[in-house]
C-alpha cells in the first residue's frame, strides 16, 4: 500500500475508525507528521484534537537511530540493548533536553486547554511507525490520563512492531502491515514533505475553530 500524502492516509484512517464516530473521546496526534492525519480523524469522528509529544533520543554517534523515547508524562521507553551501551550520565542529560523540547513545543502548538479524556475513548494517531519507541512513549503518556479504552491508529507498521504495540493498547488499527517493511515510513508515501511548525499551529486552530459552539444562535 502507498499513500498519496498524509491527508489521504488520514482520510483512510478515519474510515477505518468509523465505528467510533460520535462517541465521547479525544484524538491525540503525534507532531509533527501525525497532525494532518489527526485532523482528518478528529473531524470525521466529531472528537476534539489534542497532542501527545513524545521525543526520540537518538544514539550519540548516530542521532537518527532511536535508542529511547521520552513521553511528556511518565518514564522513558528504551531499546535495552542499546541504552545499556551508552553513558548513563549522557542519557540523563539527553532525556532532560528532550523533555524541555516537548514542553516548548506544547507551549508553541497548543493555545487551548487540553480536553479531558478520563473515562473516555483515546485514539492516538501518527503517520506511520518504524521502531515504535515514540509511539510506546505516547501510549505511556495516554495511560496516565486514564481513558477507558485506548486505540492506536496508524497507516503502516512493521509486523514485529505491530505485535509489540498490540500488547500495550486495547486496540491497534492499521491500514497496512507489510510482510517486508521498506525501512522507513516515507517509503509508503508519494509526498512525505516535513510538516512545519506553522502548519501544525494552523491545523490545530482550524479544528478548534470548526468545533467551537456557535454562540450567536
Amino acid at each position: 500500500m502507498r499513500f498519496r500524502d498524509r491527508n489521504e492516509a488520514g482520510e483512510q484512517l478515519a474510515q477505518a475508525l468509523e465505528r467510533y464516530r460520535g462517541q465521547p473521546g479525544v484524538v491525540y496526534a503525534l507532531p509533527r507528521g501525525g497532525v494532518p492525519l489527526g485532523v482528518a480523524v478528529a473531524r470525521h469522528l466529531g472528537m476534539p484534537l489534542d497532542l501527545l509529544i513524545p521525543r526520540k533520543i537518538g544514539h550519540p554517534f548516530h542521532p537518527e537511530y532511536a535508542i529511547c523515547a521520552v513521553p511528556e508524562r511518565g518514564d522513558r521507553v528504551c531499546n535495552p540493548r542499546e541504552a545499556e551501551r551508552v553513558d548513563p550520565d549522557w542519557l540523563e542529560r539527553a532525556e532532560a533536553h528532550e523533555r524541555a523540547e516537548a514542553r516548548r513545543r506544547r507551549q508553541l502548538y497548543c493555545t487551548t486547554p487540553a480536553p479531558d479524556v478520563n473515562g473516555k475513548l483515546a485514539i492516538i494517531i501518527d503517520d506511520g511507525i518504524a521502531t515504535g519507541l515514540t509511539m510506546r512513549a505516547a501510549i505511556r503518556d495516554a495511560r496516565q490520563r486514564k481513558p477507558r479504552h485506548l486505540v492506536v491508529a496508524i497507516p503502516v507498521a512493521p509486523a514485529d512492531t505491530a505485535a509489540v504495540l498490540e500488547t500495550e493498547v486495547d486496540e491497534l488499527v492499521t491500514l497496512d502491515i507489510p510482510e517486508y517493511y521498506r525501512g522507513s515510513v516515507g517509503a509508503y508515501y508519494e509526498d512525505f514533505e516535513q510538516t512545519s511548525d506553522d502548519e501544525v499551529i494552523s491545523l490545530l486552530a482550524s479544528v478548534h475553530q470548526s468545533q467551537r459552539p456557535d454562540v450567536s444562535r
